[in-house]
């Protein structure tokens, strides 16, 4: 036999083992398609566990210290914006460390980790605290890819009677919600964006509550005071670390994290200056001459009802939470 026809049945042979073993694994549900990756669970628990153990020893540390960067590589999205503007502030301010400091300590955790294919991978730790210890704190963690470290990138204290039961797979693992599921009263992309546009002119889709009704009201008030001209400018935020993240109720609807960014333009009266607190002053750039500019991000948790969904709320979303920080400041 000629070595070019050696050659020919070889490769052959090659071919159809590799069609064959394709063919099991796609009859096993363990092969990659049209790059598509595989469904599996986003972590193992002793990998949240890990992930949440390095979280609280850096967070403990910068808050010792007021020092963002000994934070930051653990920390990411709306809580990371949070995190590393109150701690560049509170740097300014106390620049030898916080003297009151008491390490922050979870306990009675329990970890939501749901199935998915590709990245971002994400889970949520449902902890108590030594700090308002009469909420449940809710913390989301990422991972943007398989050499990235997880990190922090929600967090929401939530009365624990208020917090719906989750739904599990057969296998006992938490469900994701598609960012563009359709059948939730809102779509999880679409939070954001009706939201802020909420607290802008109003509307339905929003049950009354602290953050809703009463927030808006709030800044209605505000913007009326004395000597003083005050402008909101809100915005969604979708992007990155940024995105909305939910996992599926056992009644349809969802838990939703999503986050937005909040502007405050207050302009005095000719002769005039705004007042500037000494949080505002540390991340202060530029001169207040009559103007001031205040940057917030603020990262919220709902729960999406499915769509037609009848109940005590009248299937509009509900807030649980909603925490909001400073992240800059400008005078003008």
């Amino acid at each position: 036999m000629s070595n070019v026809r050696r050659a020919r049945r070889l490769r052959g042979s090659v071919m159809a083992s590799a069609a064959v073993t394709a063919l099991a694994l796609a009859a096993s549900g363990c092969v990659t398609v049209h790059g598509e990756r595989e469904i599996v669970p986003t972590a193992t628990k002793s990998e949240a566990e890990r992930a949440l153990r390095d979280f609280l020893k850096a967070y403990n540390a910068a808050d010792k210290a007021y020092d963002p960067a000994l934070d930051a590589a653990r920390i990411t999205g709306p809580l990371g914006a949070i995190n590393q503007g109150g701690l560049k502030s509170r740097h300014v301010q106390h620049p030898d460390g916080n003297a009151g400091h008491v390490p922050l300590e979870l306990t009675d955790v329990t970890y939501s980790i749901p199935k998915k294919a590709g990245w971002p991978r994400w889970f949520m730790a449902d902890t108590k605290a030594n700090r308002r210890s009469d909420l449940r704190w809710l913390w989301v963690f990422t991972k943007s890819g398989p050499d990235q470290l997880w990190r922090a990138t929600y967090l929401n204290l939530v009365s624990p009677q208020k917090m719906p039961e989750l739904k599990k797979d057969e296998d006992g693992w938490a469900v994701p919600v598609a960012p563009t599921a359709k059948n939730l009263a809102m779509a999880p992309t679409d939070l954001g964006e009706k939201y802020t546009t909420y607290l802008k002119s109003g509307g339905e889709g929003f049950a009354p509550g602290d953050h809703t009704t009463r927030w808006k009201a709030f800044r209605e008030r505000n913007s009326k005071r004395a000597g003083l001209a005050v402008q909101y400018v809100d915005e969604p935020r979708n992007d990155g670390a940024f995105a909305p993240l939910g996992l599926r109720t056992e009644d349809g609807g969802a838990l939703m994290f999503f986050s937005t960014h909040h502007y405050e333009r207050q302009t005095a009266f000719k002769g005039l200056s705004p007042k500037v607190d000494a949080d505002a002053k540390a991340l202060l750039k530029g001169e207040v001459r009559q103007t001031l500019l205040l940057e917030r991000v603020s990262n919220q948790v709902v729960v999406d009802p499915e769509k037609g969904a009848e109940g005590t709320d009248g299937g509009e979303v509900a807030f649980l939470g909603r925490i909001q920080g400073l992240t800059g400041a400008k005078g003008e």
